[in-house]
């Protein structure tokens, strides 16, 4: 219920919340809880799915709806782990364990089928990650002004540099990761271009993060799989 689970026949080790930014992508949506759930139990893990929607139709904020679903999920619990996930990745080794590494965020999804299970570019921070809430706190969360896709990632990446910590990576034989929405052949037409960002993050990650997030949470659901949480 509400996504939430824990192990019925031992106390565990780990407490995670697993956060997806979601916007109108019901077909993802039902393959990532039907392997995800089973995946997460195999490792004995505490966790809930909290699936963060934005209404309307205006650009979708990626990086602000997962400050949201921060600021929502620490009200139910004490996490030890943050787990950033987009909605249309699938982990593929049960070994890639969501949990978080004790002294620096970890990027989790450092081999995906899309990039040829290589990285992309040297910075990358994208699909998959895993935070303590002191390492989200220190970096002041993610940008609010992110509208649109692509750029927000660089700026975490800046932003953990700036807080004094480095990203730490999950070796790539297991943090493999298959893209749902991925076509071959658009890829091979349009290949992946890092998105420029627009914004001078030295001089704002202070000023725009967790301390100046703004919303209107207009319901907290508990669906059978996961809770559902919208926001304006």
């Amino acid at each position: 219920s509400g996504g939430h689970y824990r192990p019925p026949h031992c106390f565990a080790r780990y407490k995670s919340a697993i956060l997806v930014a979601y916007r109108n992508q019901e077909k993802y949506l039902h393959h990532l809880l039907y392997y995800i759930h089973p995946f997460l139990q195999r490792q004995q893990l505490s966790y809930t799915i909290y699936l963060i929607q934005q209404v309307g139709t205006g650009s979708f904020n990626r990086a602000k709806l997962l400050n949201v679903g921060v600021r929502e999920a620490m009200k139910d619990e004490d996490w030890d782990c943050l787990v950033l996930h987009d909605v249309d990745l699938v982990p593929e080794n049960d070994y890639n364990l969501y949990i978080c590494d004790e002294y620096y965020p970890k990027h989790m999804a450092s081999a995906m089928d899309k990039f040829q299970y290589v990285l992309p570019y040297k910075t990358f921070f994208g699909g998959v990650s895993a935070l303590t809430p002191d390492h989200y706190m220190k970096m002041n969360g993610f940008p609010n002004t992110y509208w649109g896709d692509g750029g927000e990632n660089d700026d975490i990446a800046t932003r953990i540099q700036l807080a004094g910590m480095k990203i730490v990576r999950t070796s790539p034989h297991l943090g493999r990761y298959k893209v749902m929405n991925y076509d071959e052949e658009t890829e091979m037409q349009e290949p992946w271009r890092r998105p420029t960002s627009q914004h001078n993050t030295r001089k704002t990650w202070k000023a725009d993060g967790m301390n100046s997030l703004q919303f209107r949470l207009l319901s907290r659901i508990k669906h059978p799989l996961y809770t559902k949480i919208t926001v304006d």
